[in-house]
């Protein structure tokens, strides 16, 4: 195998490494990179041509790259390249793996054997699947992910869940994909007009991936790169990408793929988040920084209620002194209130919920 040699890249955000995935892997820092995902050689071990019923010839994969003598073999391989990007995750770093039934649970055993915590096992359901031609087995209408964080007791990693249930449409976001197959116009064809590559992944794959599990300007690694999906991807969301490749005609097509993508704006590629993810900010806070003085007025939207202002962050009502979700609860006769919903201040003639000043503060925590 040749020693890994890096191209150099226009944008530091995009960097492409020509040569073996282990070499590579090993030559970058670390701890350095944010998420991997890989979609490894599948060791299909195929037995002969497929045919279609009427004897024209199945376009299956027998690249050299997908061969391995045993399955000792590839255990090695998978061992070997697993240990590398082991090394180059950070201590917040996970993983995802594609596989079909061929060597996805060779490749599960080895993630647990070396300290990997398996996450998640999602199902890729195509919608549109190649059928079983030869008519002696179910067609195979699915691959698997798997997604596993850099270690057992690792107490952060990113999951972008509620981005996940905005992108189904307010629901949870389930372990079974139902995607199609990688057809039409995405499809990338050869000088010939054949295949760039035999197992091209959608691209609504990698955008599912990289949307859930990496924030705007995360570095994603692809080991396996071929034409480059996982690059382009990245590029469109506004994350940063390293892709290892030892065949240099997929490389070519990647780099001429990933040139005519222009990534969307900063303010478009913002991702859902969970309201605990965001800093706490106390109610005291607000009254310190003078976005409430103390004795201003707050009432609820219709104004039956009112409270005034102190000093030290609390409120205080006719008969009653606390936070602004004590008294909030009190004065309804409720047992628990959300303050910074109820309670309103009076600005620019208009009455306003006093969460506007806890996000203020928080945009100003984030410009930090």
């Amino acid at each position: 195998m040749g020693r890994a040699q890096s191209e150099t890249a226009k944008n530091p955000a995009e960097r492409i490494i020509e040569g073996d995935c282990i070499e590579a892997m090993n030559s970058l820092p670390e701890k350095s990179v944010d998420l991997i995902f890989a979609d490894p050689p599948y060791n299909l071990q195929l037995g002969g041509d497929l045919t279609r019923p009427d004897q024209s010839k199945v376009d299956a994969v027998n690249d050299e790259w997908d061969k391995f003598e045993s399955f000792e073999v590839y255990d090695r391989f998978t061992r070997d390249w697993l240990k590398a990007a082991r090394r180059v995750l950070k201590d917040t770093g996970a993983i995802w793996v594609i596989g079909s039934y061929h060597n996805i649970f060779r490749v599960g055993a080895t993630l647990q054997d070396l300290g990997f915590w398996i996450m998640n096992d999602v199902v890729w359901r195509k919608s549109n699947p190649m059928p079983n031609f030869r008519g002696t087995r179910f067609t195979n209408a699915h691959e698997t992910l798997i997604w596993a964080t850099r270690d057992a007791d690792q107490k952060k990693y990113t999951f972008n869940y509620d981005a996940m249930k905005a992108l189904n449409d307010d629901l949870q976001m389930r372990s079974d994909w139902v995607l199609p197959i990688c057809t039409g116009g995405e499809r990338l064809k050869d000088e010939d007009g054949g295949k760039a590559h035999p197992t091209q992944k959608p691209e609504a794959l990698l955008h599912r991936v990289l949307l859930a599990t990496t924030n705007p300007g995360d570095t994603v690694l692809d080991p396996f790169f071929g034409t480059g999906t996982t690059g382009a991807v990245a590029k469109k969301l506004g994350r940063k990408f390293i892709g290892i490749e030892r065949d240099e005609r997929y490389l070519k097509v990647a780099r001429q793929r990933i040139a005519r993508i222009i990534p969307g704006a900063a303010e478009d590629l913002k991702v859902t988040t969970s309201k605990k993810a965001e800093p706490r900010v106390p109610f005291g806070v607000i009254v310190e920084r003078g976005l409430l003085e103390p004795g201003a007025v707050l009432t609820d939207p219709s104004r039956r209620h009112a409270a005034r202002v102190r000093a030290d962050g609390s409120i205080v009502c006719r008969d009653a002194t606390g936070s602004i979700h004590k008294i909030g609860a009190h004065v309804q006769g409720l047992d628990a209130c959300n303050g910074w919903t109820y309670w309103h201040f009076k600005t620019d003639g208009k009455l306003k919920p006093i969460d506007i000043l806890r996000q203020k503060v928080r945009a100003e925590m984030g410009e930090g």
